[in-house]
């Protein structure tokens, strides 16, 4: 089993290492993790990877061996080292839940306890939380333009490695896909693993019709044919058809699918769905693989392509298209004089400005459907039963009343003073509310190209607050 302790970026350390010699090591701090734009120029994204910061956090610790590793860099005081030796994490630390649809600029996940602790866990939360909500996010797309079509993720040899592969298949299914090809995730996640044949099992046979029979003969009762090997429309679905007649249909059984996996797809689909019916299998399902994605699924569907279901690999579990999620964790307040203060950065580059202070996130609904996101102050609250005032912070001006209207806050409690206090779900439950959670964002925010803008906006209090400390260090 390998020990994850040290995967850090080298700078937690030293940073964490001048704090101890400074006097700091007890200092309070609050750290955001957000992300600043969608994947694709898409609409929204999908949070997930909170289960696997949680296992992080229960076993952080340093062993002797690692220990002896940071002594030999001869940079770290002997305190140090020994306050790593008896390390324990007690960090409060909120989150959203996994699967909540996310917006760029608000904090996801938001830690507070004593600095040096949310300094050395930066690294590891970050690359848990960007992998997996990349992979959310385009599978979710993915999904979408499926249009109730089932999608599989087909994508583990294509995988940056084998932790990419499992997480991206947690991933993928949360964000809707039905099943994988990753019999690990089915193993540790109960994700359904699914497949049949790849071409070499065809090949292994004197003839396509022999290989088909040898397998029907296998699984009678869950046959899928690879029908491409040869030729799809020549030898492939004649040969699928004729071993339904010859060996499923007298035991009782019917030919469940064919897969295609090269050619027009489109074309093909169409032609094999008309010989499939003139057969008497009209229930026979077609699916689909090769190199797709939610554009290419798209288009098939728009041309009339008769496909029941999409495998779909390494344009899903690598995100082709958009490699990074962009993710950030960055200090919001510290404590000075025994009291928590806010802090922000400054960049030329408006988006780089940080938004300070200790924060939550509210969620306004009406009728079921999310009308805007505020970020306030983590200790104001919202009167539901009084209009509430949503404005642009960018455009301040841009303004509206909002009244009969629900209103949820999206970061829960996980750690309390370094205790988990969050009842972790399952992966199908996370899959569930992520289902629902979707649904209530409006479908023009979850159009594929040019999605309309989702509103994220600040209080008062949180908006007056920025704008003070932009004053203040810009004198």
């Amino acid at each position: 089993m390998r020990e994850l302790n040290l995967l850090m970026d080298f700078y937690e350390l030293t940073m964490a290492n001048g704090y101890f010699v400074t006097g700091k090591e007890h200092t309070e701090a609050v750290f955001d993790v957000f992300f600043r734009s969608v994947p694709d120029d898409g609409g929204y994204a999908i949070f997930a990877g909170l289960e696997q910061v949680i296992a992080y956090l229960e076993k952080l610790s340093f062993n002797e061996e690692e220990l002896a590793y940071l002594r030999s860099k001869k940079i770290f005081d002997e305190r140090f080292l020994k306050y790593l030796q008896n390390f324990t994490f007690s960090c409060d630390v909120y989150s959203m839940k996994e699967g909540t649809p996310i917006f760029p600029n608000e904090p996801i996940m938001v830690i507070k306890g004593p600095i040096i602790e949310c300094q050395l866990i930066e690294t590891m939360v970050l690359l848990t939380i960007n992998h997996q909500s990349l992979i959310a996010t385009k599978a979710s797309r993915i999904v979408h333009a499926a249009q109730g079509r089932a999608v599989l993720e087909f994508g583990a040899r294509r995988a940056h490695g084998y932790d990419a592969s499992i997480f991206g298949a947690r991933a993928a299914y949360i964000a809707g896909a039905v099943g994988t090809s990753n019999t690990y995730a089915d193993y540790q996640y109960q994700i359904p693993a699914l497949g049949t044949m790849a071409h070499a099992f065809i090949q292994s046979f004197e003839n396509e019709y022999d290989a088909f029979k040898a397998y029907a003969n296998t699984y009678p009762n869950n046959c899928v044919l690879l029908v491409d090997t040869y030729h799809t429309l020549k030898s492939g679905v004649p040969n699928a058809i004729k071993i339904h007649e010859d060996i499923l249909k007298p035991l009782g059984k019917s030919l469940k699918g064919i897969r295609l996996d090269s050619g027009d797809l489109a074309y093909l689909s169409k032609q094999a769905r008309i010989m499939l019916d003139e057969a008497g299998l009209v229930d026979t399902t077609i699916t689909v693989s090769n190199s797709l994605d939610e554009f290419l699924i798209r288009d098939l569907i728009s041309q009339g392509a008769k496909i029941d279901a999409f495998g779909v690999g390494e344009r899903l579990v690598t995100a082709k298209s958009e490699s990074v999620f962009g993710g950030v964790f960055k200090l919001v307040a510290i404590e000075e004089n025994g009291k928590l203060e806010p802090k922000i950065k400054l960049s030329d580059n408006p988006v780089k400005t940080t938004l300070p202070g200790f924060k939550q996130v509210y969620r306004f609904f009406q009728e079921g459907i999310a009308k805007a996101d505020v970020i306030t102050l983590f200790d104001e609250l919202i009167d539901a039963s009084k209009p509430y005032l949503l404005f642009d912070p960018i455009y301040p001006f841009k303004k509206q009343w909002i009244e009969n209207y629900q209103v949820k806050p999206l970061l829960h409690p996980i750690y309390k003073q370094g205790k988990l206090v969050y009842n972790l779900p399952t992966v199908h439950d996370i899959r569930t509310y992520r289902k629902v959670a979707l649904e209530c964002i409006y479908i023009e925010v979850r159009r594929l190209e040019n999605p309309h803008g989702y509103y994220v906006d600040y209080s008062k209090d949180l908006y007056d607050l920025k704008q003070a400390l932009i004053e203040r260090y810009q004198k």
